[in-house]
Parts: C-alpha cells; structure tokens; sequence
C-alpha cells in the first residue's frame, strides 16, 4: 500500500487488514491545515480503493484528537480570500466528509482528547466512535460567529444524537464532556485513556473480520435511507439483500454454523 501524506500517518496492518490513520501535528493539536483537508480526503479515497483494507481506524497523536482549523494557517488566511476562494474552501471541507461518508470499509474513530470544530464534524462522520475520557467536544462554529451547519454537521448530528441535542450543540457551541456525549449517543463508548486505542482497534478488527460487501452494503443504505420514506426504503433493502444472499460470504456463515466454527469471510 502506497500511500503517503505529510502531516498524518497512514499504516496497514496487513495480518488483520486494519488500515490505521493517526492525525500527526501533535504540537498544534493536530489542527487542519489546507494541505492536511486535502491529504486527508485523498487518503479516504485511497483506502476506499485498496484491496487489502477492510476496516479503518482514526486517531491522533498527543493529547487532542483535532482541534479544528489551524487559527494561523487557515484562519487568518481566509481574510484575504473573496467568495470565490472561500467557496473553493468550504467545498474542500465538504469533500472529505464526503470521502468519509463514500469510503466502503467502516471507520471507528478513536477519540484520544479534545474534538473540536471541523474535528468534530470528522468525528460524527466516523461510522462508530470510540473516545477517552479527557474527550471533550465541541461544535464551535457559532463561537466564532459562523454557522452551525458546516461540512455536513447539520446533516450528521440530528441522526446521531436527535434534533433537540443537535440543535443545543450547534447553537451554543459548548464543550460537553465524554460522560455527557456518551448519554446522548454522540459516543458509542468512554474508556480509559491506556484502553483506548487498544478496545478501538479490537472492534476494527472484529469489522475487518466480517463480511465486507454486507458491511459496505449497510453502511450505505443506512445512509440513502435517511432520505426515504418507508415503503422506498423497504424496496431498497429487498432488493439489495437479495442480492447479498448471492454472496459466497451467505453460504460461509451457513457452512460455518453446520460444522459449528467460526466463519472465514472474504
């Protein structure tokens, strides 16, 4: 797997096929840079590519997960900038989300310190959220007079935690903390900090052992059917696990459950 970027680490581990992408500007709380928005989609669209990746794990170096945008290299650059060049850039930001959101292999973020702003549209756009303690979270772009529906996080939120919570986090811009992000769901679980990494990567592991057209398949239909009515939905599911039973990875887990044994997808 070839894959390189300056400003983050990308690692396959090719025994369990967990490809691990660590955010790597520890000294700025692995702040975003424009170059770290466009290395960051175009690893996505790598992964989502690569043949020996079946799962994928987030995280971040030092003490924050992501903090958001770089206040030196992106804020004040913005100043300069007339419409044209800031559409350029939200469209940017709006890109890797949707590289997130398209990548076929499930992504588990393990959210080892604060989350702040674009970190934390990044976060909801994991497909599962694993988060320390000392993981506070932030939707902060009200605090610096912006709106709240940025890179897709008014999109996101309301089916992660509901509209009334979305709404609070959006609008006020505070910091919850992990205890409170667990309860209402933002986070799927709060560990240790020592836990962390190694409970995100077992359950990356466990995704990268199941079978990945079943998993790409769910993770995209829950996401189209976000937009459908029941009945559309309904249609969509019949026909799509119709055509997962076709699958060699259905006749697997039958063999598998006749000779009592554990499954060996594809």
């Amino acid at each position: 797997m070839a894959i390189s970027a300056d400003h983050l680490r990308c690692e396959l581990d090719k025994a369990t096929a967990v490809a691990t992408l660590t955010l790597d500007r520890p000294q700025r709380l692995n702040a975003l840079t424009f170059e770290v928005y466009r290395e960051l989609r175009e690893v996505f669209e790598a992964l989502d590519r690569e043949p020996g990746v079946r799962a994928i794990l987030i995280t971040g170096a030092g003490r924050a997960f992501c903090s958001g945008g770089d206040v030196e290299d992106i804020i004040g650059a913005l100043f300069g900038r007339d419409y044209r060049g800031l559409l350029d850039f939200t469209r940017a930001t709006g890109d890797l989300i949707l590289a997130m959101l398209r990548c076929r292999r499930p992504i588990v973020g393990a959210l080892n310190g604060t989350v702040a702003g674009a970190g934390a549209v990044i976060a909801a756009a994991c497909d599962v959220r694993f988060a320390a303690e000392s993981a506070k979270i932030a939707y902060l772009f009200t605090k610096v007079g912006l709106s709240g529906a940025d890179m897709g996080a008014s999109w996101l939120l309301p089916r992660i935690v509901g509209l009334g919570r979305a709404m609070e986090l959006l609008m006020s811009g505070d910091f919850v903390d992990a205890r409170e992000a667990h309860r209402i769901g933002l986070y799927n679980r709060v560990l240790p900090q020592a836990e962390l990494l190694p409970a995100a990567r077992a359950f990356a592991e466990q995704l990268a052992r199941g079978p990945s057209f079943g998993l790409e398949v769910t993770k995209k239909m829950v996401l189209r059917e976000a937009a459908m009515d029941l009945e559309s939905a309904l249609a969509a599911e019949v026909e799509i696990q119709a055509a997962c039973m076709l699958e060699p990875d259905f006749r697997e887990a039958y063999e598998a459950f006749k000779a009592k044994r554990k499954p060996v997808f594809r």
